[in-house]
């Protein structure tokens, strides 16, 4: 296949992009930063960093995306950066290239995202992976406090229908929970279960759009990351811990307030996932 140049920079236009793009990413990533750099380590924020395995400093790295030509850009960074290649004065991404060699990393990316952006999303799990993590078990994940005590976490996941979609949710529940869950999620079948009402879906986008690499704008993928962000936000204000020391209210999920919070906040995330979602497919082609 030979992709079609559709949009040409200047250098000025591409020098420009590429200069906001590094301080948005700065501003993003300077809390975590600065941890680092004094040892230390937040029970939210740090999430994306561990879990994903994607340093800061990756967030710096301007993709101009498919299908732009940066034009007098012979000298730029981008011309000898991997999945590029040099045409007389201006640099492109080599789609053709990336494309072949990743192609089953690209049709597995490409089944998931279609499959939930055409899945109708579901509003009903309450997120309830949190507290199945650490059900009937003495040990918790983070080394925060549970909000409502090891028993009264047990008790409230007790009283509900386990509804998860989602492997990377399923795979740490308890043994104990495991058996609880009306879903069975497996990495073979993540497609046929992954539906956009999912915090963890919607937090993925960051990753696919990490592992799609020149394919997407910078920008892209800091729209993605800082989605992730919020939803790691909500993910553990309705989780069983205890974050109101660090400045965390909790979402109530045990009640019916805290019900109606948490399906309205997940509503917002995925109106704001699918035209990403949707973004990301484009670039795949």
């Amino acid at each position: 296949m030979t992709t079609t140049t559709r949009l040409r920079l200047s250098r000025a236009e591409w020098s420009a992009r590429a200069a906001a793009h590094e301080q948005r990413a700065d501003a993003l990533t300077a809390g975590r930063r600065a941890r680092v750099q004094r040892g230390q380590t937040h029970p939210v924020d740090d999430f994306l960093y561990t879990y994903y395995s994607y340093k800061p400093g990756l967030l710096r790295k301007w993709h101009p995306g498919r299908e732009v030509a940066l034009m007098d850009a012979a000298d730029a960074p981008h011309a000898a950066w991997r999945w590029y290649r040099v045409d007389g004065e201006s640099v492109v991404v080599d789609v053709d290239a990336f494309l072949t060699e990743k192609e089953p990393l690209v049709r597995a990316i490409r089944g998931i995202l279609t499959s939930t952006l055409n899945r109708i999303g579901s509003y009903g799990c309450f997120g309830m992976h949190e507290w199945a993590m650490v059900y009937r078990d003495r040990e918790t994940r983070h080394p925060v406090p549970l909000r409502l005590g090891h028993s009264g976490t047990n008790a409230v996941v007790e009283s509900h229908d386990l509804r998860c979609t989602h492997i990377d949710a399923f795979r740490f529940f308890t043994p104990e929970a495991t058996p609880k869950n009306r879903f069975a999620p497996a990495r073979e079948t993540q497609a046929d279960h992954e539906q956009p009402g999912c915090l963890h879906a919607g937090m993925d986008l960051y990753k696919w759009a990490v592992k799609l690499g020149p394919l997407v704008p910078g920008e892209v993928l800091l729209d993605a990351f800082e989605l992730a962000r919020d939803i790691r936000e909500l993910d553990m204000r309705a989780s069983p811990y205890d974050l109101r020391d660090w400045g965390y209210e909790p979402v109530a999920v045990e009640t019916s307030a805290g019900k109606a919070a948490y399906v309205a906040a997940q509503r917002g995330f995925t109106e704001r996932a699918q035209p990403i979602r949707r973004g990301l497919l484009e670039r795949i082609g």
